[in-house]
């Protein structure tokens, strides 16, 4: 018999024996929507390829992360008043915690199409750490569901709602706070939530009006000519870090407010989007010390970028859908635009690659499907019954999609 289980494994095909690695944080293992499932749905309806739906209470823009057998989300209701940990069980959407986090006694104002729960957490085995701006970052034991730790202290006036994302670097949480009043990025012993370090920006906004001062990026670790440095776009700058210290490499100022999308390297090159910035996309060369916006900055456009649904890179491939709807593909070495479609819907949702496949999620419930090539093909159009913020989550071959109300586990 057990010569039989020893031939066994050995005939697993290779493509089943290594596993995906884990939907840990926002837009993936690797920061950047790519998935390595080969057998997502394309087509769906709301019976067809639903292996299940479960109803989410509160509301909510943070995307679905997953560890083994559990997925786990963030919520709040609408008032701020109550900021909640939602986990799921991956295999029968059966919810198996419903955890009160933290209690406000006075939320900040939130603008309309935001929550009080934007932030994406970022999960590891054994521990979650979930952020809600400056109203509470907490690390979590998933399986005693104890908190280990929380910041309450960490000032920022959001003033339309928070919206950026922790990452987790060696034992370092990081995040920004890009706020009316304050901005700066602070770096956390992952370990005992202690400040490790705190830089503030320092950019020339060129104004007094704190609205024009905000952003709600998510920070990017690359390693490149043997530094490792940590891309962490704002307003009116991206500036590069040294992720241990939090001393500063080089910055490009690109102008712009309201920063919110993930930045992306591959290629060679850093790529940006500085939210409303006339040439919001920026593809920059890493390395450099000071100032290197005349230096290091390979190419811009501000044709068709979005403000909110970051972008895939697919080998020499740039694909991005903006906010209006409009899909397009650029040369990511050059910036060269190679097709542009209008597919419809208004997209706030980060879009996610698997299988030669993109995945756009808009507001309206429209969800499109197109082929990441150098023709537009569209593959298919589907609907939810309710519309999309989030960025979706993949486990398995499963892809997890969470509506205004509700998660969705699509599968074939």
């Amino acid at each position: 018999m057990r010569h039989l289980t020893l031939f066994a494994m050995l005939c697993i095909p290779l493509h089943l024996a290594a596993a995906q690695p884990y939907w840990n944080q926002f837009r993936g293992p690797n920061g950047d929507g790519v998935s390595e499932a080969n057998d997502l749905p394309v087509r769906w309806t709301e019976t067809e390829n639903v292996a299940w739906k479960t109803p989410i209470h509160g509301l909510a823009w943070s995307s679905p992360v997953v560890w083994e057998d559990e997925i786990w989300m963030t919520t709040a209701t609408e008032d701020g008043h109550k900021l909640s940990a939602v986990c799921i069980e991956l295999k029968s959407g059966k919810i198996i915690h419903d955890m009160l986090i933290f209690e406000v006694a006075e939320p900040q104002y939130r603008h309309p199409t935001n929550t009080h729960a934007s932030s994406t957490p970022i999960i590891e085995e054994g521990r979650i750490y979930l952020h809600y701006g400056s109203h509470g970052t907490a690390c979590l034991d998933t399986t005693s569901q104890k908190k280990l730790w929380e910041r309450r202290d960490l000032p920022c006036n959001h003033w339309r709602g928070a919206g950026s994302s922790p990452i987790v670097h060696d034992d370092l949480l990081i995040v920004a706070y890009d706020g009316y009043d304050f901005q700066y990025v602070v770096a956390l012993d992952k370990n005992t939530g202690e400040t490790v370090w705190n830089k503030d920006r320092n950019i020339d906004y060129g104004t007094d009006n704190g609205d024009a001062m905000k952003a709600y990026s998510t920070a990017t670790v690359i390693e490149a000519n043997g530094r490792q440095e940590l891309i962490s776009p704002s307003a009116m700058s991206t500036i590069a870090y040294n992720p241990a210290t939090g001393d500063e490499f080089w910055r490009v100022n690109h102008g712009g407010m309201n920063a919110a999308i993930r930045p992306l390297f591959s290629n060679g090159l850093i790529y940006v989007c500085a939210g409303d910035g006339p040439e919001a996309l920026v593809a920059i060369k890493p390395g450099g010390n000071g100032d290197v916006t005349n230096s290091h900055v390979e190419w811009r456009t501000g044709k068709s970028t979005p403000k909110r649904p970051s972008q895939i890179v697919f080998k020499d491939l740039f694909f991005m859908i903006e906010d209006e709807g409009v899909a397009s593909c650029l040369d990511a070495n050059t910036g060269e635009l190679i097709w542009k479609k209008r597919v419809g819907g208004k997209h706030w949702a980060s879009p996610i690659y698997a299988n030669g496949r993109i995945y756009c999620f808009s507001k309206d419930g429209k969800a499109v499907v197109f082929a990441a090539q150098r023709e537009f093909e569209l593959l298919a159009e589907n609907e939810f019954e309710e519309g999309v913020w989030a960025a979706p989550a993949v486990a398995g071959n499963a892809l997890l999609v969470r509506s205004k109300n509700h998660l969705y586990c699509l599968k074939k």
